[in-house]
């Protein structure tokens, strides 16, 4: 997107952004890595790559038809309507709801041929009615277990009856059973295995189903015994890795990018923005950003953590506001207005991650992506082109 519209397929990033305040580059040949890296790593399970949250805040419209033309098999969001932008978009492959969903949601799932977690005997039994009507009986669904992390799901005696029940519906069949596990990022992640137990229990109980899913980007990479029939990969399809989770190969896909609006002098002894909670030792050069907490650029960022300018590190100082912050570029011989500032990714051999944004506020990197707003536009390229806005 430029001053005057989005910006045409074919165009270049420099041409693109150079009437942008602030924006998103979505590097779409490192998402394509990503996948490739993950489906080797997890072969011969299948992929099932997450995209809620906006595609953790990567854009799902650009997202979704790149993992799809990238081989990715599956897709899965937490609830129904971030499904629908999918197919919006012209995505095909099956889409998992992961999430609750109700009765009324099943005419919506059953005419876009989306999967939902069935975790009542009447949502599977509308789900069924709305295949049944729409003439694409029987349609996948899935049960998920509470395995210890208590949040959705069912006990295995609750996921055998449920299981049962939809095997005498006419219009679904029973696909997969899963879980979610609760501790896969931590040091000791021996819990998984306490979960994977009771989703076997669930299984001995409900009979077999085609599949079972229960790793996630982290288990998926450590733990091989744990893939079975699918994977959830949702944090690492866009290059950014859970705690305690080497690095199988996977390549940053966002970064964070904005103009110095304006390059000015403060004297030792004044504050900047709001409460001036920062105030300047000495003559310094300061510069402000054109993005702020409504933007998805935390607040509590303010007077920590650094930006990249010219390729060196500067220090955020002040409040960060709605839709601005500063920095200070006093060590950055010749910066001036317009030049290019980085909050999230590379620039002269420097690189700042979510990770790394995380840390200063004490925070998860999921959070830092997935908080990242639809203000600013997202620029998917390969190699510098341009081929989608969003």
């Amino acid at each position: 997107m430029t001053a005057n519209g989005p910006a045409a397929a074919g165009t270049s990033l420099a041409e693109a952004t150079r009437a942008l305040n602030a924006w998103f580059e979505i590097d779409l040949d490192a998402l394509a890595a990503n996948a490739r890296v993950l489906r080797e790593t997890a072969a011969p399970a299948t992929v099932i790559a997450v995209v809620k949250a906006n595609a953790y805040g990567h854009g799902i419209e650009v997202v979704g038809p790149a993992l799809e033309a990238a081989g990715i098999e599956r897709l899965a969001v937490i609830f129904l309507p971030e499904a629908l932008p999918l197919r919006e978009a012209g995505v095909t492959r099956p889409v998992l709801v992961l999430g609750h969903s109700f009765p009324d949601d099943a005419e919506v799932a059953v005419a876009n041929d989306l999967t939902l977690t069935v975790d009542t005997p009447e949502l599977a039994e509308a789900v069924s009615a709305a295949a049944l009507r729409a003439g694409k009986a029987p349609v996948p669904v899935h049960i998920k277990v509470d395995s210890g992390m208590h949040r959705f799901g069912l006990m295995p005696a609750e996921v055998a009856a449920l299981a049962a029940h939809v095997r005498t519906l006419e219009g679904v069949t029973l696909e997969a059973i899963w879980t979610h596990l609760a501790n896969a990022d931590h040091e000791d992640d021996s819990f998984t295995t306490h979960q994977d137990a009771v989703v076997a229990e669930a299984i001995r109980l409900a009979g077999p189903v085609p599949m079972r899913h229960i790793a996630n980007t982290a288990t998926t990479i450590r733990h091989p015994e744990f893939r079975y029939e699918g994977v959830r990969t949702g944090i690492g399809i866009y290059g950014a890795l859970p705690d305690h989770t080497p690095n199988p190969g996977l390549r940053p896909v966002l970064s964070m990018k904005g103009r110095l609006a304006r390059v000015f002098d403060v004297a030792p002894g004044e504050g900047v923005s709001y409460g001036l909670t920062w105030r300047a030792e000495r003559p310094s050069r300061i510069a402000l950003i054109p993005i702020g907490y409504a933007d998805g650029y935390q607040r509590a960022l303010s007077n920590r953590g650094e930006v990249l300018a010219r390729g060196r590190r500067c220090p955020i100082v002040g409040r960060i506001c709605m839709d601005h912050f500063l920095i200070d570029v006093t060590d950055v011989p010749g910066a001036a207005t317009g030049d290019e500032a980085v909050l999230i990714g590379e620039q002269g051999g420097e690189a700042i991650t979510a990770a790394e944004v995380a840390a200063h506020i004490d925070t998860i990197n999921y959070e830092v992506l997935a908080g990242l707003n639809r203000r600013l536009p997202r620029l998917a390229h390969r190699a510098g082109v341009v081929e989608a806005t969003c």
